[in-house]
């Protein structure tokens, strides 16, 4: 039986991320005003930026059941995000900062936002912007697979929201109940695999990885029924990774039937 490795952001835990202040930002040239409201959510200028354009990103070499080669390759891995996202960032006009990261090999290590639930792979908090990922067995058993980078490119998915308005918009709104307030954190979800695909999409020529890797995570994406239908998962994933680009990720604006 496959473990789930795809990351998983519990709605207990998402409904106590608020806008954080942590990190000192990166300006490069006359900065617009971060969005709010519904402009942050449905016209947001991150979404016209066009392709993602980081450089070359090899992967690092990684073995199977292997902690230190997993850190490493977190490592090098989250500075090609910290790259690509900076630039696209800068294109936007929108204030950037990386965010922190911290690895751990138990659950319940405080991450800033409580401690780390059972169940997830990764997490990440808005109070102090920081991605806390779990290297648990399951996942170095198979660190050769794209699991790694495709979860760690969810989370930072999250910190892109984080600093473009959105989830500070989708959290201060008042919701009367959880049926009005989940659909809107699938869309959170959804939006987050999008902007992973988007990611992994642009590196994808330099990884010097198959076809099949791409559809293993998409088959283990299946398993991950709380970010939404398998269909509109796959969907997300898919949009992103072909498009290579946030503005494939508006799932704001998607119809219904595509963030169910």
């Amino acid at each position: 039986m496959r473990i789930p490795l795809i990351a998983l952001l519990s709605g207990v835990l998402v409904s106590t991320l608020l806008a954080g202040t942590a990190g000192a930002a990166v300006t490069t040239g006359r900065l617009a005003p971060v969005p709010t409201g519904q402009a942050a959510l449905t016209a947001n200028p991150i979404y016209k930026t066009g392709k993602l354009e980081p450089d070359a990103c090899p992967e690092q070499p990684v073995y199977n059941d292997d902690l230190d080669t997993a850190e490493t390759y977190l490592s090098f891995a989250l500075d090609c995000l910290n790259e690509g996202w900076e630039y696209q960032f800068s294109k936007a006009k929108l204030p950037f900062s990386k965010p922190r990261f911290a690895v751990t090999t138990r659950i319940g290590v405080p991450t800033g936002c409580g401690k780390f639930p059972k169940g997830a792979q990764a997490v990440y908090c808005s109070l102090n912007k920081k991605i806390t990922f779990y290297l648990d067995k399951g996942i170095l058993s198979q660190a050769t697979e794209l699991f790694l980078l495709q979860t760690l490119a969810h989370e930072y998915g999250h910190h892109v929201q984080q600093l473009s308005g959105i989830l500070p918009t989708v959290f201060k709104r008042k919701y009367k109940n959880d049926k009005a307030y989940l659909p809107e954190l699938r869309k959170v979800e959804l939006q987050a695999e999008c902007l992973s695909g988007a990611f992994i999409g642009s590196i994808w020529r330099s990884l010097g990885r198959r076809e099949s890797d791409f559809r293993y995570v998409l088959n283990a994406a299946y398993s991950t029924a709380s970010h939404g239908t398998t269909k509109s998962i796959a969907y997300w994933v898919t949009r992103g990774f072909q498009q290579e680009t946030p503005g494939a990720c508006n799932t704001f604006s998607a119809p219904k039937s595509r963030v169910a």
